[in-house]
């Protein structure tokens, strides 16, 4: 069983698909998800306090500022905009695959965890996360 989801992003941040593969899974096994992007990533992140994803998001841009940063003097792919490369670096960083247990046609998340589309690049965008769901 395969699907590709569509995710509307409008800036940087972490969007939340919890819902949307939650609705699509079935039975039991194992969902493989995969973005098709190379400037944004996936990753399973607490979803009851909003500060998780203000801080990490503060985290990963103190760590990789944007390209016209004196500090990121040193990249040359610059083309695409001062946002690109960072993202391209913090997109390697980070997850573009996950993979989560379903038990009974529920994923086997924890309390307080959610599945996100982390958006690296200022622009909106709509991204692509392809799934696939191999039954046990």
């Amino acid at each position: 069983m395969q699907t590709r989801f569509t995710i509307a992003t409008d800036g940087p941040g972490l969007y939340e698909i919890t819902g949307q593969v939650a609705d699509w899974v079935r039975g039991t096994g194992v969902v493989t998800l995969f973005v098709q992007h190379t400037s944004c990533s996936l990753v399973i992140q607490e979803n009851a306090d909003p500060a998780v994803q203000r801080d990490l998001m503060a985290y990963f841009d103190r760590l990789v500022p944007s390209a016209d940063d004196p500090a990121m003097a040193y990249l040359t792919h610059v083309q695409e905009g001062p946002d690109d490369m960072p993202a391209h670096i913090k997109a390697a960083m980070l997850p573009v695959s996950l993979q989560v247990p379903v038990t009974d046609g529920r994923l086997a998340l924890g309390t307080w965890q959610g599945i996100y589309l982390f958006e690296h690049r200022r622009r909106a965008h709509r991204r692509k996360v392809a799934a696939m769901m191999v039954p046990a």
